[in-house]
């Protein structure tokens, strides 16, 4: 499979997570229940400003090869639907591009002047880890940085996105291998820069594969504080132990609650990788929101 191919197959993985996520973001009791009997939301799942953003990735990556930092600000920008549940500092800076403001000031001024450690950068980027999977990691973690400066200038942020791009790519080299395991922990925690977020990857090499959901939150979080460091360490956890299939991993990663359009659109466009042809469900994939371009090699 090409590198177009790959993305896209990844972008499935995202999307479908992230459709699939976003519609158990009711009460916590009322989405337990569900998840406990594992009932499928009604159709279409509409999905979250998680896809919107990758598909502007992908779209970037198709036409440039690379990340060109000015065009895909301006494509975040000129596709941003408010509806999609942008969070405030991310909808705020890419309004402000759509009036001609400059992105490198507006990412460098948010949050106080310390830019974005939130998850939005780590969101997004799984595609562009699959594009650039026969890449080396070197590539893959400065293609990374270049996507995520535009919305998230904190290095958390940055790291964020460095993981999940790491994840994907190694995902793919690893492909059908069985499950990932923790030496793909250590080997994605390895490439980020030290920080947070690579200090909670390493906790995460200390929850046993057969922890519970409940006590894998309790140690590593599940994005209910939206930031980087909260979120990545629990999708690289659930992801290296999914040993049965897409469709499990993605129902343990909705049970953790928190940030679940998120978590999800994580682990789903990781997992994706995991087999060449991705294990997704079919009627999950059916049941996904049509998304505005096409796949443009075939599955």
């Amino acid at each position: 499979m090409d590198a177009i191919g790959r993305a896209w197959l990844s972008l499935d993985g995202l999307s479908v997570g992230d459709a699939f996520g976003e519609r158990f973001f009711t009460l916590p009791e009322l989405a337990l229940e569900r998840i406990s009997r594992r009932e499928l939301p009604a159709a279409p799942w509409t999905y979250t400003d998680d896809t919107e953003m990758a598909l502007s990735i992908v779209e970037i990556l198709i036409e440039r090869g690379s990340i060109d930092q000015d065009l895909l600000a301006k494509r975040f920008a000129d596709r941003m639907q408010p509806d999609r549940h942008y969070g405030p500092g991310t909808e705020a800076l890419l309004a402000g591009l759509k009036t001609g403001r400059e992105w490198r000031r507006l990412s460098k001024s948010g949050h106080g002047g310390i830019g974005s450690f939130g998850n939005g950068a780590a969101m997004r980027v799984a595609p562009l880890g699959a594009f650039f999977g026969d890449h080396g990691l070197d590539i893959v973690c400065e293609q990374a940085r270049l996507s995520a400066e535009i919305t998230h200038s904190h290095p958390e942020g940055i790291a964020g996105a460095i993981a999940v791009a790491v994840a994907a790519a190694l995902a793919w080299q690893n492909r059908a291998t069985g499950p990932l395991g923790p030496t793909w922990i250590r080997t994605v925690r390895d490439a980020v820069p030290r920080g947070y977020t690579r200090d909670a990857m390493g906790e995460a090499l200390a929850v046993p594969p057969d922890a519970t959901i409940v006590e894998a939150v309790k140690a590593l979080g599940n994005g209910a504080g939206v930031t980087a460091p909260d979120t990545v360490p629990l999708c690289l956890w659930i992801a290296a132990h999914a040993s049965d299939g897409f469709e499990n991993a993605l129902w343990r990663t909705v049970s953790a609650l928190g940030d679940r359009d998120t978590t999800c659109a994580i682990v789903g466009g990781i997992l994706a990788l995991s087999h060449e042809r991705g294990g997704i469900p079919q009627r999950w994939l059916q049941s996904r929101e049509v998304l505005p371009i096409g796949p443009l090699v075939g599955r």
